[in-house]
């Protein structure tokens, strides 16, 4: 397994299209110099379960300028600091995870401008301010995980939005209001967790329009009226 800092002279390849050092015992920060790998597609300094990988820092804004990237995992570590709005810039991304590490600050309403965006996992951080309604303009996202934040405010009604969407946990947080009746037009999801969090209200009729839903799981909150 490889030990010590990734080093900053990885930022001189200029080729590199794949990067992986994941899983192994890596520390200190990740460099702002590979935010010069122009063709890299593929990003992966994340690590699994056992967290071998022990990151720390914040996270670079110049890996906004990674216009090529379909890949950015950097989930399971140590990182600090918020999430760069220049991540909006990411064009071609179509899985960005940034779990499991201790993220503050809120959600990017930049991350709202990726078209190609089939998964977003920003659970297990610290997360605070509400969900910005511009993620509903995701048009190709599959799963939106959040849980685990300190994420306030209601839950957008552009939500209902993502016509591809089939898997939404918005559990954990600290999300009041109702719950949008919009989300019944989500044909696609399969999975619907909004427990342990302070929405109030109605069960919207709406949600009977899921029929592909498999899971729904809206307790622990303060809902009132029947199901």
């Amino acid at each position: 397994q490889l030990t010590g800092s990734i080093p900053s002279e990885l930022g001189s390849l200029s080729s590199l299209q794949r990067l992986t050092l994941s899983d192994n015992e890596l520390t200190g920060s990740i460099p702002a110099e590979l935010g010069n790998l122009s063709s890299l597609e593929y990003l992966n300094l994340g690590s699994n379960g056992d967290k071998f990988n022990q990151l720390t820092g914040t996270i670079p804004a110049e890996l906004g300028n990674l216009s090529s990237l379909e890949l950015l995992r950097l989930s399971g570590n140590q990182l600090t600091g918020s999430i760069p709005a220049s991540f909006g810039r990411l064009s071609s991304l179509v899985y960005l995870y940034l779990s499991d590490n201790q993220l503050t600050g809120s959600i990017p309403a930049e991350l709202g401008d990726l078209s190609s965006l089939e998964y977003l996992y920003l659970y297990e951080n610290e997360l605070t301010g509400s969900i910005p309604a511009e993620l509903g303009n995701l048009s190709s996202l599959i799963t939106l995980g959040l849980w685990i934040n300190q994420l306030t405010g209601s839950i957008p009604a552009e939500l209902g939005d993502l016509s591809s969407l089939e898997n939404l946990y918005l559990n954990d947080n600290q999300l009041t209001g109702s719950i949008p009746l919009e989300l019944g037009n989500l044909s696609s999801l399969e999975y619907l967790y909004l427990y342990d969090n302070q929405l109030t209200g109605s069960i919207p009729a709406d949600l009977g329009n899921l029929a592909s839903l498999k899971s729904l799981e809206l307790d622990r909150n303060q809902l009132t009226g029947s199901v």
